[in-house]
């Protein structure tokens, strides 16, 4: 166990909160790798001082120490494979896990080698797919054969791609701090993406500014020895690669290219012990070739730093090559490889909604997925994407064979009763043709989903009664007039086509239970114009924040549940649906009281809340979730700049100088009552004759926090002037904070 996760572990058993833990945490540096807790205790002086000052936190940590380093459990290496020139049986123990095929090594890594065994790293690259789908798809779309590997590396729509940062679903380049990184780096050459993959890791990040700088001509570069120029120019003088320090080694010091490789390894286990005996032969070859004592100590420190963060660069070379193929696929042909890419996440629904989102920010068209046109996959045709089958609930590869076999034979499909009589109905079974249906694959026939699925029960009894009586040999009287090769005559329109259409969120609804996510429009689509105004943020934005970060969003509910607490309390957890993906919600025992109504609205809800990574990923604990009201969507459409909420409270409502236009501005007033132990008569009673001394047209809404839920009222017949006299009546009697007032474009 690492210093975070012993610390971690042991808060969990110790009672601390995940947050505690987290926060105690995250003051370990988290450089150099692999620190020790004695090493980050020197380190962190707000860590020392936290353990010495609480001594909750001081057990924490005499029981971390003893816990460090010890094996936390049975895991295994994503893609190693041990090699050996006997049966492993009688080399090392073996571990078999019940949930898994492979035999496992009972040793790790380390151990491994030392015994003279091979461990190599097998990595399946999921993008080389990508890769190839995209060059078959521009070959089939364009006629254009590409060789993935033959690619010219000096394309100029790739490099301002990258140097504008428009890298979504570009391998190893998409994330936001990467993004952030191309940006100031703009690079020009594949050189460029290569330091850029190798520096894009905890460590090294910090060279990423004096990298830029010096490709910039913004900081000077320079060399401790003239030596060091032919192994560094490529990367502006600054160590980033295994094989410059082994080129270094060689030249400066004079060892071998097996002793080169030695300190290549001690570098890359950060094995301490070996890195000692390393600089002791370093600084004896540098006196040997004439190299300066100091300048060689000097030279030393920066390999042993380097060594803390050294990356392999065949391993940053082909990765970075890939990062390029990507990025002249998307740049050049972004159909293609968007219809690739998408292609390759079919599984994955919250990935499909972030590249449909990017495909619609790109201008591209997605069509709905259609029997007479899609295939199995995402596919290309006249440059609109076309939506693959397989990507849909319920219909599977049997199936759209079928269809694909059928349709390719015969022709296309001229109705619901020609689709059932012709497919395989032992494949293509009526809870297929439904979700058909639903995903709208039969909107080019021109008949209502709501029709169709009306008269599918019909549809499928005569397809059935038609492919029995050709098995059997029997044929309709056209079927004999039209020959014994000809295709079976398409029966008429359906009368689907008279059935009046689902309502728009019955379409939707039906298109997010069969896809996992809404196609053909979205619930929320009327509210995009507001999200600036109401300055909330996009799933995709989310991923960029830091953790403990505050964030607002909009979204629709879905999945809730409630927990109770160790203590008895209620909370809950939740997903929050955004246009362009989920996000899930964790919601804690006290803000849960005061929205727990709010949560089970049908409609969409502001959430107020912080950016939190748990162990299952990046979640949002909501503070404040409330129903997107008519009054507020109206009034930041009004504004120019979008609807402010403005608290009550000194110095918090408007401006003095905007007295005269206050009330105007002003759309709502909110109070929040909370009932005291004689109940909230009297309260309420008290809030109403305030109310009732100022007189206005502002709407009066109260809110009555109650144990369990917050219940919201309108004032009938009372409105109100929103006077910083009224705030500072209402919070004489309910406290600070218990008045809110919202205006319209204020910033």
């Amino acid at each position: 166990m690492g210093a975070k996760a012993v610390i971690r572990d042991v808060a969990r058993v110790m009672g601390f909160s995940f947050g505690e833990a987290d926060r105690i945490a995250k003051l370990v540096p988290g450089f150099p790798l692999n620190i020790t807790l004695d090493d980050a205790l020197e380190k962190s002086p707000p860590l020392a001082e936290q353990v010495k000052r609480d001594q909750r936190v001081g057990e924490l940590w005499a029981v971390a120490r003893a816990l460090e380093g010890c094996t936390r459990h049975a895991s295994v290496h994503a893609s190693a494979v041990v090699i050996s020139d006997e049966p492993l049986m009688e080399r090392v123990p073996l571990y078999k896990d019940p949930k898994r095929p492979e035999l496992i090594t009972g040793f790790a890594m380390g151990p491994i080698e030392k015994l003279g065994l091979l461990k190599m790293d097998f990595l399946g690259l999921r993008t080389l797919t990508v890769i190839a789908d995209a060059a078959r798809l521009v070959k089939e779309s364009k006629g254009i054969a590409l060789d993935p590997e033959e690619l010219p590396l000096d394309d100029a729509k790739a490099y301002q791609m990258l140097a504008e940062a428009r890298t979504f679903g570009v391998f190893q380049l998409e994330s936001a701090g990467m993004r952030d990184a191309l940006k100031s780096l703009k690079p020009t050459r594949i050189q460029d993406i290569i330091a850029m993959v190798a520096l894009y890791r905890p460590g090294p990040m910090e060279l990423i500014p004096e990298f830029v700088n010096r490709k910039h001509g913004r900081a000077p570069i320079t060399y401790e020895h003239p030596l060091m120029e032919r192994h560094l120019q490529e990367t502006y003088g600054i160590m980033i690669y295994q094989e410059q320090v082994m080129g270094l080694a060689a030249d400066l010091a004079g060892f071998t290219l097996g002793e080169a490789d030695t300190l290549r390894k001690a570098m890359g286990k950060k094995d301490r012990e070996l890195m000692a005996a390393q600089k002791a032969k370093f600084l004896v070859g540098c006196r040997a070739n004439q190299v300066d004592g100091k300048k060689a100590e000097r030279i030393w420190d920066l390999i042993e730093k380097f060594a803390g963060y050294g990356f392999n660069k065949s391993h940053a070379a082909c990765y970075g090559l890939v990062a390029y193929q990507t990025a002249y696929f998307k740049a050049n042909h972004p159909v293609e490889f968007m219809a690739a890419l998408l292609t390759s996440e079919m599984e994955k629904t919250d990935k499909i909604v972030q590249y449909m989102e990017e495909c619609r920010s790109m201008g591209l068209r997605v069509e709905a997925p259609d029997v007479n046109v899609s295939g199995a996959r995402f596919t290309v045709a006249a440059q609109v994407i076309h939506f693959g089958l397989a990507a849909i609930k319920n219909v599977g590869g049997a199936a759209i064979e079928s269809i694909v076999k059928t349709r390719e034979q015969d022709g296309r499909f001229a109705s619901l009763a020609d689709f059932c009589a012709r497919v395989d109905l032992r494949l293509v079974n009526r809870r297929v043709v439904e979700s058909l249906i639903k995903a709208g694959a039969f909107d080019s026939l021109r008949s209502t989903r709501a029709g169709l699925l009306s008269g599918l029960d019909q549809a499928m009894e005569g397809g059935q009664r038609s492919q029995r009586d050709r098995e059997e040999g029997q044929a309709s009287l056209f079927e004999i007039l039209a020959g014994p090769q000809a295709t079976p005559t398409a029966p008429a329109r359906d009368t689907g086509a008279l059935v009046p259409e689902w309502s728009r969120e019955e379409l939707l609804a039906g298109e997010k239970e069969v896809l996992g996510f809404y196609l053909s429009g979205h619930p929320l689509d009327e509210y995009r114009d507001l999200t600036q105004r109401l300055k909330t943020i996009s799933a995709a934005e989310l991923a960029t924040r830091p953790a403990a970060s505050q964030v607002r969003l909009l979204g629709l509910v879905s999945g809730l549940t409630e927990n109770a607490t160790k203590s008895g309390n209620r909370m809950a957890f939740a997903t929050l649906e955004l246009v362009d993906g989920s996000v899930p919600l964790t919601v804690f025992p006290e803000p849960y009281r005061a929205c727990s109504v709010a949560l089970r609205y049908r409609g969409p809800v502001l959430v107020r809340g912080r950016v939190d990574d748990s162990d299952k990923g990046r979640v949002v604990l909501a503070e404040e979730v409330k129903p997107l009201d008519e009054a507020t969507v109206a009034a930041a459409r009004a504004a120019p700049n979008g609807g402010t909420a403005v608290r009550g409270g000194a110095g918090t409502v408007a401006q003095a100088d905007d007295a005269p236009s206050r009330e105007a501005a002003a759309h709502t007033c909110r109070v929040r009552v909370r009932p005291g132990p004689t109940g909230a008569d009297e309260m309420l009673a008290a809030v109403r004759r305030i109310c009732e001394s100022h007189p206005g047209s502002t709407p009066l809404f109260v809110h009555v926090l109650l144990a369990d839920q917050e219940v919201v009222v309108r004032a009938k017949g009372l409105s109100v002037a929103p006077e910083p006299e009224l705030v500072a009546k209402v919070e004489g009697l309910l406290g600070p904070g218990s008045i809110l007032v919202e205006y319209a474009g204020r910033a």
